[in-house]
């Protein structure tokens, strides 16, 4: 098998990960780039259901910006590319 498909089994994990975790939106927000408070965070949640927010650091202290901007924007895009895939194999299986 081809080290990088997406198999059923690791869709079907995806799925599963996506649907127990904090639902989207989640929205990075960066110091002295989004906001002038003293942290990094990522938001989580929606206006009326936010959730509790995500403090992200290494050894050193706070991630950096990329790693907070990449874990928001792969936990909004996780279950979209799920039904993407789910969508376009049901397209092919229809042939």
């Amino acid at each position: 098998m081809d080290s990088t498909a997406v198999d059923d089994e690791l869709l079907e994990r995806l799925s599963r990960l996506s649907e127990s975790g904090d639902p989207p939106p989640w929205a990075s927000s960066v110091e002295g780039r989004d906001q002038m408070s003293s942290v990094t965070f990522i938001m989580v949640g929606a206006e009326g259901d936010r959730r509790e927010d995500l403090y992200i650091s290494r050894d050193n202290g706070p991630a950096d910006a990329a790693t907070h901007d990449l874990i928001a924007e792969s936990r909004n895009a996780l279950p979209l590319l799920v039904a993407e895939i789910r969508r376009l194999r049901a397209q092919l299986a229809e042939r």
